[in-house]
């Protein structure tokens, strides 16, 4: 049957405002190793997702992403630091404890792209 190991799995978000999106993103702390035909590579320690220069207003309002942290406080704070609430506009909800076992806090992106960061609790 061969080898059926997987590498990586990424989601495709999407951008309203491509260079908007791709300036909170480098903010948040996420390394853009890519950038071409519409598509910007972001990743951060393991982790990485896609950024697509397309939106449609239900995807967006629609789509949840998930990161899971070793310290959701430290990145809190770094969320706070890195001023994107002021300097883009988004929305943010502090860390609170979960029913599902995480602690975790939303940040809404400038698309409306959902982010739970979180850990285990």
């Amino acid at each position: 049957m061969g080898n059926l190991t997987t590498v990586e799995i990424k989601a495709f978000v999407p951008a309203k405002d491509f260079a908007r999106s791709k300036a909170f993103y480098q903010a948040l702390g996420m390394r853009m190793a890519s950038d071409s035909d519409g598509v910007a590579y972001f990743h951060h320690g393991n982790t990485s997702f896609l950024l697509q220069d397309y939106y449609v207003a239900e995807l967006a309002d629609n789509l949840m992403m998930h990161l899971l942290v070793e310290d959701v406080e430290a990145w809190w704070q770094q969320v706070l630091a890195s001023n994107v609430a002021e300097d883009f506009g988004v929305r943010l909800v502090p860390p609170q404890d979960q029913p599902w076992g995480m602690r975790d806090f939303v940040v809404i992106d400038p698309s409306g792209v959902l982010w739970r960061i979180g850990q285990n609790i």
